[in-house]
């Protein structure tokens, strides 16, 4: 059963059965089902070997183009914080609607890849072109998300408690006894709800605590920062102790130069972060429009080889390209199944060859998988926004 979130490419042979077959099928339809044409043409075939050995190759190719448009839908997605109006507007094939692309009279991209080409050339430019396009959608985003983690890290040193998050900015010079050969302050966060077990009874912590030298410097909701001046020789008991009395000594060096670097350390990451972002929203957006022509290109090309496997020559098909109303999935494969039954007695010789025991198992194991109808299917998923 074909899936109910995308749009339908169907393939038939193109004789005096064909004709009026899409206004007709239109008519049968459920509405308001999308129904277009698609325009097929007449490649060259090849040799029977070499469209077999496509037609076992292409599925693999499906897959890797799918998941390229879905990891740079993605890319958009997160870019835009999961909003599907701006997504939506990012989302565009020529910037058109992608319903608009495949249902808006669709025709093949000669001057690009001309029909002149064998069809072994043409799946391999296309996925050339896919795989360049991965390759420097892969590249971009992980720089940007470098620059973006470095990022996120510095301002997560600006946020948290006391106990946790820098505190440079917090504490200034006149909180800090410095240059002395024996003194020295430290900080120490404190659990508010110690905070009076703490002023009465740090100077008692060690010996050498310099009575009453305990000051507030910050508060939040969870944490005092207190500064409290001590002898440096006995730094290390002090810490100690502290951290016996769940009282958090913070290791801190006043610098006006590490203040200066950090805050322009800070500035350059969020201005490089912003230049990357945007460059990688544009390379997303063009990217996703040159990807989806060259998967939908490639849907082509395997509706042509399946056809001319299954019914054969003339290799002159027409196409047509189906969005099902959801709701009503099952009764448009239904009608699409009995008006074109006609094609049951042509197809039937591809159809053993999908049921055929086990000499097809492994060389032919992707064309058995496929689920079979009398016409020839594939699949455009939906972009989900």
């Amino acid at each position: 059963m074909p899936s109910d979130q995308s749009t339908w490419l169907i393939a038939v042979p193109q004789d005096g059965d064909s004709e009026g077959l899409l206004p007709e099928i239109t008519n049968k339809l459920p509405q308001p089902t999308g129904v277009a044409e698609l325009g097929i043409p007449s490649f060259k075939t090849g040799t029977l070997d070499s469209l077999i050995a496509l037609s076992e190759e292409l599925p693999k190719q499906d897959a890797f183009f799918t998941a390229t448009v879905a990891k740079i839908v993605d890319t958009l997605r997160n870019l835009l914080n999961n909003d599907p109006a701006k997504l939506a507007q990012h989302v565009l094939v020529n910037e058109r609607t992608v319903d608009y692309y495949v249902l808006g009279g669709w025709k093949w991209n000669e001057s690009r890849y001309g029909v002149q080409r064998s069809l072994r050339e043409m799946v391999d430019i296309l996925n050339k072109e896919m795989a360049s396009i991965d390759n420097v959608m892969k590249a971009k985003l992980n720089n940007y998300n470098l620059v973006k983690g470095s990022l996120v890290q510095m301002q997560r040193k600006k946020t948290g408690n006391l106990s946790i998050r820098s505190l440079v900015g917090l504490v200034t010079k006149e909180d800090i006894i410095q240059d002395s050969e024996y003194l020295e302050t430290c900080l120490v966060a404190v659990p508010k709800i110690l905070a009076k077990e703490w002023n009465s009874k740090y100077e008692r912590l060690t010996n050498m605590v310099v009575p009453r030298s305990s000051s507030l410097i910050a508060s939040d909701s969870e944490y005092t920062l207190f500064g409290v001046v001590v002898f440096k020789r006995v730094h290390d008991q002090f810490v100690q102790k502290c951290r016996e009395n769940k009282f958090i000594v913070r290791e801190f060096i006043y610098s006006e130069e590490q203040i200066a670097k950090e805050g322009e350390d800070l500035e350059v990451a969020d201005t490089t972060e912003k230049e990357l972002w945007t460059e990688l929203l544009r390379l997303s957006r063009t990217y996703f429009s040159e990807s989806f022509q060259i998967f939908l290109h490639l849907k082509i090309l395997r509706l042509f080889v399946e056809s001319v496997l299954r019914y054969g020559l003339p290799a002159n098909y027409v196409g047509f390209a189906i969005r099902p109303e959801p709701k009503y999935t099952k009764k448009t494969l239904s009608v699409l199944t009995n008006h074109l039954s006609y094609l049951s007695p042509r197809s039937s010789g591809r159809a053993q060859k999908h049921g055929t025991a086990d000499e097809f198992a492994g060389e032919y194991q992707s064309l058995m998988e496929q689920e079979f109808f009398d016409f020839v299917l594939y699949e455009v998923p939906w972009i989900v926004l």
